[in-house]
């Protein structure tokens, strides 16, 4: 098959992106042909490349219309579906909250596919989706990069915060303290946000025995045979044990799992004093079994084979009519949209990171001044 597989960007290792190289990787080792789709390019593009497979900017650069659409974030979606009207479609949404995951409505998207219950969620309760038009397919690991470390030790000795969204702050200071008094004694910092990205965080992830993360990082720390606090900006989510790891992995180990309260020193702590080695290894065990990606990529294949015979029984009685010239002048719209909704999104979430800035500012002053009206109250009371 031909599959043009659609992503808002093709730049940063973030989830939706490092979801299309690994999955376009995956189909072109079966045999099939993946092109992948985005107005912005950058690292991400460059390894589908390094691993042969077509990357474009424009629709138009493509001489053959492809056999499906796997679309995923709305406005990229809308443009494929637009421009290649007599393909049919899909769609995936990756996440609860983002504006680029608000799912699209046309009659060409055949399948709404969710990676987590709550993103299903999300599909049934906009736009009047039909549910027998939705399914879930979780995130996967691909096991053969993620091999799995050796067993931990009773006691944790060093802990990873992976996470693009941690830079130094409270949240990352409280996790810092609680580890100091659990007695690990090593805490570093992945992600985009503390400047310390990781191309391949396969080769770093075993070397821990703890690891703070949500999503698709935590499933690959726990395929590693790291023991997962489900934690990260959204707040904490707790340790992943055998008892709850069902539960968690339904809901992706992402924001609906973080709920349990603010994300404090005592809270990690109370966490981390939960550390088992044996339940751990229990769960990494489960968890390759579970998310393997060559399983997901087979029932992938299942549902593009279901969209198709859909469309071709639409087709074939007619309803799968629609007019070339007009959908192609549609198509050129809605690109011409992309550069200024992105900008205008842009500078949304620039401001919100100017917001969260200037409030953590202002608490490390208040420590500050309740620190120095301490001493202040000291060395009143010693002149007494």
């Amino acid at each position: 098959m031909r599959i043009l597989i659609t992503n808002n960007t093709l730049a940063g290792r973030a989830g939706s992106e490092l979801y299309v190289r690994d999955l376009a990787i995956a189909l072109m080792r079966r045999g099939h042909s993946p092109v992948a789709y985005s107005q912005v390019l950058g690292e991400v593009a460059e390894e589908l490349r390094q691993a042969t497979i077509p990357v474009i900017d424009d629709l138009a650069q493509l001489s053959f219309t492809p056999d499906i659409i796997h679309g995923q974030h709305h406005l990229e979606t809308m443009t494929a579906v637009l421009h290649f009207p007599g393909t049919p479609a899909l769609f995936t949404c990756h996440g609860w909250a983002p504006w680029e995951e608000l799912p699209p409505v046309f009659p060409s998207i055949l399948r709404y596919v969710a990676v987590d219950e709550l993103c299903l969620e999300r599909l049934l309760t906009t736009a009047a989706i039909a549910e027998e038009k939705t399914l879930v397919l979780s995130n996967f690991v691909d096991l053969e990069r993620f091999p799995l470390r050796g067993p931990l030790p009773q006691n944790p000795k060093s802990a990873l915060i992976f996470s693009n969204y941690a830079g130094d702050g409270l949240r990352v200071e409280a996790i810092r303290a609680a580890c100091a008094r659990a007695g690990i004694e090593r805490v570093d910092l992945v992600g985009a946000a503390s400047g310390n990205g990781a191309s391949k965080p396969e080769a770093i992830l075993g070397a821990y025995d703890v690891v703070f993360a949500k999503a698709r990082c935590g499933l690959e720390a726990m395929a590693s045979g790291c023991s997962l606090v489900v934690a990260d900006f959204a707040g904490l989510g707790g340790l992943v044990t055998t008892d709850n790891m069902v539960r968690m992995r339904c809901l992706n180990f992402g924001v609906r799992t973080m709920q349990a309260g603010p994300l404090t020193e005592e809270a990690v702590l109370r966490e981390l004093q939960r550390y088992n080695a044996d339940d751990a290894r229990k769960v990494s065990e489960w968890v390759r079994g579970e998310a393997d990606m060559s399983a997901a990529v087979s029932r992938w294949l299942d549902v593009y084979a279901e969209v198709l015979e859909e469309w071709r029984s639409l087709q074939d009685s007619g309803a799968a009519d629609l007019s070339l010239g007009q959908l192609r002048a549609a198509s050129n719209y809605v690109r011409s949209l992309g550069p200024v909704l992105r900008k205008r999104h842009e500078v949304d979430i620039r401001a919100n990171d100017l917001r969260t800035a200037l409030v953590s500012s202002a608490w490390k002053a208040m420590l500050r001044y309740r620190k120095f009206r301490s001493w202040l109250n000291r060395q009143a009371k010693a002149f007494q």
